[in-house]
């Protein structure tokens, strides 16, 4: 599953831009990082873009999906920001809640890590919709 995310992963223009990484995957969980680059990923204060936040989000719950379900596409997606994103390396980790035949529930975590420290600072759910 890992191979099968990361091929997919490279297939995106924006995660590839991003620099989205797939560092595991199993049936119902993905896990990304991402490298911080202050350059082109900060708000005007200097902590991870909420658009940013939302994309890891996004794509940790739409990958989790895919272990279970194929190809999915979001028909609804929630963030909810709950430090700023101040870190080195962000980690989104993604799970099934609940796979049927026509939806995918999937919640995201997503972490900050800076030095020897781990905080959750974001999380989202989203419903996803398997498609041909």
């Amino acid at each position: 599953m890992l191979d099968t995310l990361k091929k997919i992963n490279s297939t995106s223009a924006f995660n590839r831009w991003a620099g989205f990484e797939v560092t595991h995957a199993d049936s119902g969980v993905a896990e990304l990082t991402l490298a911080f680059r202050e350059a082109d990923m900060a708000q005007y204060a200097g902590f991870l873009h909420a658009g940013m936040i939302g994309a890891l989000l996004d794509t940790a719950c739409g990958f989790a999906a895919g272990t279970v379900a194929g190809n999915v596409l979001a028909s609804h997606f929630s963030v909810n920001c709950l430090a700023p994103a101040v870190g080195e390396v962000f980690i989104a980790k993604g799970r099934v809640v609940k796979a049927g035949k026509k939806q995918v529930f999937a919640r995201a975590e997503l972490f900050a890590h800076s030095g020897d420290q781990l905080k959750l600072v974001a999380t989202g759910d989203a419903i996803l919709v398997p498609v041909e």
